[in-house]
């Protein structure tokens, strides 16, 4: 897959940026050396985690982050490039949209939370662009704490939904 935006395949040269299996490409900029306990954290965790973890991550118009939910609360940060709308559900299935970007005069937030455990997942606003964003988790990321969302589970859990889950899930 190769953006069609020459700033965003830049961005995926410059820094580095590997395909993610949400979509889009990212990296791990930030992994705390300090290590929270298992027995410290809430039963949601299955062992001990970094305290924080941070990442670049890039989508283009083209490509999008497929619905999915963390274990942990997850902050997300606009860096460059054109507006980014993240599509959450939380657990009462309520829809919010929230977007980030540069421009707080027409609503654009510089960053936003995705609390643990909201289905959630993110398209690029406007045609041949890109968005640039960072994302922070607390405690920090790990693959045994990323849920992909399955269409068919999200259908019969959320049927007010059915055209923004079938637009961002693949299966």
């Amino acid at each position: 897959m190769k953006p069609q935006h020459p700033k965003a395949a830049w961005l995926i040269r410059h820094l580095d940026l590997r395909p993610h299996p949400e979509g889009g490409w990212y990296r791990e900029s930030y992994r705390a050396t300090d290590i929270l306990a298992g027995n410290a954290l809430p039963p949601r965790y299955t062992g001990e985690r970094n305290a924080s973890t941070a990442i670049y991550f890039l989508l283009t118009n083209d490509v999008f982050s497929a619905l999915h939910r963390l274990t942990s609360d997850e902050m997300w940060h606009f860096y460059s490039g054109n507006p980014l709308t993240i599509h959450s559900l939380d657990t009462d299935g309520n829809y919010t949209p929230l977007k980030l970007g540069s421009n707080p005069e027409e609503g654009d937030l510089f960053q936003t939370l995705i609390p643990s455990g909201t289905w959630f997942g993110a398209t690029v606003d406007g045609k041949d662009g890109y968005a640039l964003v960072g994302c922070t988790v607390a405690p920090g990321f790990d693959f045994a704490d990323f849920t992909m969302a399955k269409q068919d589970d999200l259908l019969d859990r959320y049927p007010q939904h059915a055209g923004l889950i079938k637009r961002l899930t693949r299966s």
